[in-house]
């Protein structure tokens, strides 16, 4: 059994033995405790059609379904692991999303985490895909960071002591799920930069906004990246062996992110808007490309909490892509278009109904539309949700 099977197995059984699966053991040393909290999150649902670049498959699927272990390890750090288990061209997969651990009491608002993290860039892709509005990612996150970018390696924080969020970051990673077919292969794959800040406006409203570089170090193979499909990422076919790894990359990566939220007297669990976005430019995709030869990312997305049980949102996105074949590259592009209704009976359950559109700008012939249904559901513990 792979080590990612076995660790879900293990979190399966820690959750299995309560609602809240907590043990407290002591350490033997000043009195200290050590205690593990286990969660487990089932997603899935149907799918009217495979999409492009899609994140769900066709007919009724496992979503993106984790099991959790962490807790504070003693005084001193804290640490996670996170197994994911998901359906990919007909079979399941499974592997390990995060094992970190990270310091508590360093001084001067100072952090380190190390081991294998969801990256801090851009908005999303920090938070747990449990956590989104809608039933997959947006469409340049599918296209540049695999859904979500989790690594192997060693990040730095600083929050810096002001009245409001300022929060800077580096990361230095493996940078394997950013290039599929590297011409070398590095220690130090990647290095990653992020700057966040944001701040409450009264009572009723707050907002953050980001901006994150990424320097890819590993070079891609000019003859091995061109497809000779027709981008069939959806029911057609896929172009790497595994549902992770970014579909077009490059050496150097931006993206800026901002979000603002309004709730009436700052309830939001009665009622809450929320408006957001984020652009992403990837460049150099291998060593023969032009200052023109980039991809390109945007989406905007409104979720409106109308009563403490339901919300509606609509999402729209496109992406620009330069396909290398050999010394040449051939633009493509997709756009997509996304209305969704969500039922949320508690904090620990959500069903999601959403629609799909598609349209083919260039490239992408298994483009189209299709119906989601999705469920989210939560047993035992797992982290609060961040903003």
């Amino acid at each position: 059994m792979r080590i990612e099977a076995a660790l879900l197995a293990a979190a399966l059984a820690l959750t299995g033995g309560a609602s809240v699966a907590r043990s407290t053991a002591a350490t033997g040393s000043g009195g200290l405790f050590n205690g593990v909290e286990a969660g487990l999150i089932l997603d899935g649902g149907y799918a009217s059609k495979g999409l492009a670049l899609g994140g769900r498959e066709r007919g009724f699927a496992l979503g993106h379904t984790e099991a959790s272990i962490g807790g504070n390890i003693d005084d001193k750090f804290t640490g996670r692991a996170t197994a994911v288990a998901h359906q990919h061209d007909g079979s399941i997969e499974v592997e390990l999303e995060e094992a970190w651990f990270e310091t508590l009491t360093l001084p001067a608002g100072l952090s380190v985490r190390a081991g294998r993290f969801l990256s801090q860039i851009g908005y999303l892709n920090e938070q747990h895909m449990h956590a989104d509005d809608f039933a997959q990612r947006p469409l340049f996150y599918r296209a540049f960071l695999g859904s979500h970018y989790f690594d192997d390696g060693v990040r730095l924080n600083w929050v810096v002591p002001t009245p409001f969020l300022l929060r800077a970051g580096v990361e230095v990673l493996s940078g394997k799920p950013l290039t599929a077919t590297p011409l070398h292969d590095k220690t130090v794959g990647a290095v990653a930069f992020s700057l966040r800040t944001g701040a409450d406006i009264g009572r009723s409203q707050s907002w953050q906004a980001g901006f994150s570089y990424v320097r890819n170090r590993l070079e891609a193979d000019p003859l091995a990246d061109g497809h000779d499909h027709d981008h069939g990422h959806g029911d057609d076919g896929h172009d790497h062996d595994h549902a992770h790894g970014a579909q077009f990359g490059g050496k150097h990566i931006w993206i800026a992110d901002a979000m603002w939220k309004w709730a009436p007297g700052g309830n939001n669990f009665a009622r809450q808007l929320r408006l957001g976005g984020e652009v992403i430019r990837v460049t150099e995709p291998n060593r023969f490309a032009t200052r023109d030869d980039d991809h390109f990312g945007w989406y905007l997305s409104a979720v409106y909490r109308f009563q403490p049980q339901w919300e509606v949102g609509v999402r729209h996105g496109q992406i620009r892509a330069a396909e290398p074949h050999g010394d040449h590259f051939h633009t493509v592009r997709l756009r997509e278009s996304e209305v969704m209704l969500a039922w949320k009976p508690s904090h620990f359950s959500a069903l999601r109904l959403q629609w799909t559109k598609q349209r083919n700008l260039a490239g992408f012939g298994d483009a189209g539309s299709a119906v989601m249904l999705q469920y989210v559901m939560s047993l035992g513990a797992h982290g609060a949700h961040s903003f």
